[in-house]
């Protein structure tokens, strides 16, 4: 199949050519096993960090590639397309964590954070979500109450991509009352009183390690506040919109991957005397799942190129993971059925693809909470 040409730019399109051939070398091969043993590969972070695919974003001055969004959601894409475990691993890491440090970090923050996190030997998260404070996320009730020069944190979080692994986490605990009491702190794994605690074992994104963190008289030195006390309100929601479109980036890499099954499948399976594909109710399903795609990809990278202008709405990052997600939602059914019984199977990953595409419209913020906040933000309510 030929791409349709966004015209995206010179860099941008070296941007996915590297990140398809590492891709299709390095962690196609590994998809099966990654899902049915629900493994991540961390070998893969140090050879992500040499291509420069986790400090897309940030300035050359701190090690980065100074790039912008654009290329970070191509490369998110072709990460998903062949993993879309890895993907949301990636996506946690490069823009939750290195890029939320990259933009509210002070000076010694990045010197000493983002060398280990970009060049892939470390790992980062971020942590927001609580069992009780999933789409209602100021309703945090993590504490962290001062204590000489340190902050002591008490209380969990949870639904944490990467916790397991995590070298460096983005974490938001509160510090006084309201949203106006929530302070962004960097915690370190190796801190006394922080642990995991229960892993969540999923129905897709299996691979992409998902658990709880515990803190227990966590005691975090001051310096490692990031961002103003009591600010840390307006650094999450600061991060929202990148964070968004970054990982629609993810739906596209998994609609894509279904068409790269299925288009082969219909062109060789025969029924009737003729290849499946020569049908037109078939050749109707490959044309609404090319639609979809592109569609969500034409919306996507104009928001990402929006955000890289500085021109960036609240609804339209909203508006480009919603569309991106609920079609590929449809894409992956589709692939499903495009396969009948074969696909229904484990011998074909379309059926991993539907499990994957599932999380997209839960996960960065359910579809409801994206479709209150669009109408919100267009009625001005």
């Amino acid at each position: 199949m030929t791409d349709f040409d966004f015209v995206l730019g010179e860099t941008a399109d070296m941007i996915r050519d590297s990140s398809r051939r590492f891709a299709n070398d390095r962690i196609a091969p590994l998809a099966a096993r990654i899902d049915a043993e629900d493994w991540f590969p961390r070998a893969l972070w140090p050879e992500m960090g040499e291509l420069g695919l986790h400090g897309i974003t940030v300035e050359e001055a701190d090690g980065g590639l100074g790039l912008g969004y654009l290329e970070h959601v191509v490369a998110q894409e072709e990460v998903a397309r062949a993993s879309a475990s890895i993907g949301l691993s990636y996506g946690a890491h490069s823009n939750l964590c290195v890029n939320q440090i990259r933009r509210w970090g002070n000076a010694e923050q990045k010197a000493r954070y983002l060398p280990k996190l970009i060049s892939g030997e470390y790992v980062g998260s971020l942590a927001m979500s609580e069992a009780g404070a999933g789409s209602d996320v100021m309703a945090m009730k993590l504490r962290a109450d001062k204590k000489g020069d340190r902050y002591v944190l008490n209380g969990t979080k949870y639904w944490i991509t990467n916790a397991a692994e995590a070298d460096t986490l983005v974490v938001y605990a509160r510090t006084g009352d309201g949203t106006k009491g929530i302070t962004t702190f960097l915690i370190e794994k190796s801190m006394p009183g922080f642990s995991i605690g229960q892993k969540i074992d999923k129905v897709g994104m299996r691979g992409s390690p998902t658990a709880e963190l515990v803190f227990d008289d966590c005691e975090v030195p001051e310096e490692n506040i990031m961002g103003p006390l009591n600010g840390g309100a307006g650094v999450l929601m600061s991060g929202l919109d990148y964070e968004r479109t970054v990982l629609a980036g993810i739906q596209l890499g998994v609609m894509q991957a279904c068409l790269d099954v299925v288009l082969p499948y219909v062109r060789e399976r025969q029924q009737f005397g003729k290849p499946i594909g020569a049908f037109q109710l078939m050749q109707a399903k490959i044309a609404d799942m090319y639609v979809a795609l592109n569609s969500a990809r034409a919306y996507v990278y104009a928001v990402a190129k929006a955000c890289d202008a500085g021109r960036t709405t609240r609804y339209d990052a909203a508006g480009a993971i919603l569309l991106a997600s609920e079609n590929a939602v449809k894409v992956a059914l589709e692939a499903v059925q495009a396969l009948g019984g074969a696909g229904y199977t484990k011998d074909w990953p379309v059926e991993r693809f539907m499990r994957d595409a599932k999380l997209l419209d839960i996960g960065a913020g359910t579809n409801e909470i994206r479709r209150m906040l669009i109408g919100r933000e267009l009625v001005g309510a």
